[in-house]
């Protein structure tokens, strides 16, 4: 009889794929199991007339989630890594993190579109986005937008925004990519930590090795080092922090973004060495930036 393995997720369309990917590795390579999937809406989902950092931040997408997993009514929950918390619960780490999809942001127009409408706003709920973007883009007014993939892209296309701006990786693997008008080289717009790579959670007791040829030794080394960037400078979805590292034959290279709130400043800058010092390379890169210690 096979083992029976239930994976939590939200019930947004981008999360079911993103779960699906999960799901078709675990059929794939463990014929053994038997899979199920169990989506939830969030309470993240369904507050969307304010801003995360205005509700609670990140957490609020995971907290279902969580309790599922610690009460044993699902076996592992698959996030996208920039939506969960830089603090996890000692009880339900991550156990496997993806090799990562397109890393960058872009800019989407309304369907029939060659530019942006400069009478309308650029649609972003993410205060990391506005910041850079400001400098691409000194004239555009940017307005918040909330809600799913479908619901952003339709709230676009009814004329509400002359452009949003979205993460490649999402488009990308809802098979949307011909929506995409521009990409940002993640120089240009430096992404949010995480962003593209997929967490698989478990329960300390859970069998990681499920997950040994699903798991990105070099995907893992970003985003500790993204993660622990963010979290020295407490920065969650009210802090207006990015990082993004780029991981080569056992090198790494740290972007990270800082903004001083008292000056109003924005410091981007990098660092350099190797990927299997990727939380120090963070917490360096972060004490850099903001000239703490």
């Amino acid at each position: 009889m096979k083992k029976k393995i239930v994976i939590g997720s939200r019930e947004s369309a981008l999360a079911v794929i993103q779960s699906r990917i999960v799901i078709d590795y675990l059929n794939r390579e463990h014929p053994e199991v038997d899979t199920e999937l169990l989506t939830m809406k969030t309470t993240g989902d369904k507050i969307l007339d304010r801003r995360l950092d205005q509700i609670g931040g990140k957490g609020l997408f995971v907290k279902e989630l969580d309790v599922a997993l610690t009460e044993g009514r699902t076996d592992f929950s698959v996030h996208s890594l920039k939506d969960l918390p830089m603090e996890v619960p000692e009880e339900l780490p991550v156990i496997a993190y993806s090799k990562r999809e397109d890393p960058r942001d872009v800019l989407v127009l309304p369907k029939g579109a060659d530019r942006i409408d400069p009478a309308l706003p650029i649609g972003t709920s993410s205060l990391r986005r506005i910041l850079q973007l400001k400098k691409l883009f000194p004239d555009a007014e940017f307005v918040s937008i909330r809600g799913n993939l479908q619901t952003r892209l339709r709230k676009l296309d009814e004329g509400q925004y002359g452009a949003i701006v979205l993460a490649a990786a999402g488009l990308k693997r809802s098979g949307l990519e011909d929506r995409i008008s521009r990409y940002f080289d993640v120089e240009e717009v430096i992404p949010s930590a995480g962003q593209a790579i997929l967490a698989v959670q478990g329960r300390r007791d859970s069998d990681a090795s499920l997950f040994d040829a699903f798991a990105d030794p070099d995907a893992q080394a970003a985003a500790l080092a993204e993660r622990a960037y963010v979290r020295w400078l407490d920065g969650g979805c009210s802090s207006p922090i990015a990082a993004h590292a780029i991981v080569k034959d056992g090198n790494m290279k740290l972007l990270g973004l800082y903004y001083e709130e008292t000056r109003g400043e924005v410091v981007t800058g990098q660092i350099s060495g190797p990927a299997a010092e990727a939380e120090a390379l963070g917490v360096a890169l972060a004490k850099k930036l903001s000239g703490k210690q």
